[in-house]
């Protein structure tokens, strides 16, 4: 990589978010973890609505917004507060980690110059074996992962 700092980065934001995994299979209660919680603890919507310094019916719209999906994430935070909860979150790839996925997409860019310049060099009688072709690919990933290129994701 040109900045070393950037492998750290990587690897240390991996591990992060490798503690998520587990948690990728629990999905939330029906009418969200608010109202989930808010009934568990035995708390009314006007309880709830006074610690959050709003009407109940304000209240329920916010359990609502959590269970469509469309709550903020300021508005879950002050929700979690007036449970004496915190909100966790994390962004954790579908099926991979980090690394891999990085790799993915240096192999799929190296592969993708590969083929315009195979294009151009058989059309000039010079194209590469399929060996050739497959070692520059794994060569030319390699250089793109080290460097980590603007065109990366592009």
């Amino acid at each position: 990589m040109k900045n070393p700092q950037r492998q750290l980065v990587i690897s240390q934001t991996g591990r992060k978010i490798n503690e998520f995994r587990p948690l990728m299979s629990l999905h939330p209660p029906g009418r969200g973890w608010v109202h989930a919680v808010r009934t568990a603890l035995g708390m009314s919507y006007r309880q709830f609505a006074q610690r959050l310094g709003m009407t109940p019916q304000s209240a329920k719209g916010l359990e609502e917004r959590e269970a469509d999906g469309s709550i903020s994430l300021k508005s879950l935070r002050s929700a979690a507060n007036a449970l004496n909860m915190r909100v966790v979150y994390a962004l954790v790839p579908e099926q991979e980690d980090l690394e891999a996925m990085i790799d993915r997409q240096a192999r799929a860019k190296a592969r993708q110059i590969l083929l315009r310049t195979s294009h151009t060099m058989r059309l000039e009688d010079q194209g590469l074996s399929s060996k050739a072709l497959e070692r520059s690919e794994q060569e030319l990933a390699a250089e793109i992962r080290r460097t980590m290129p603007r065109f990366l994701w592009d």
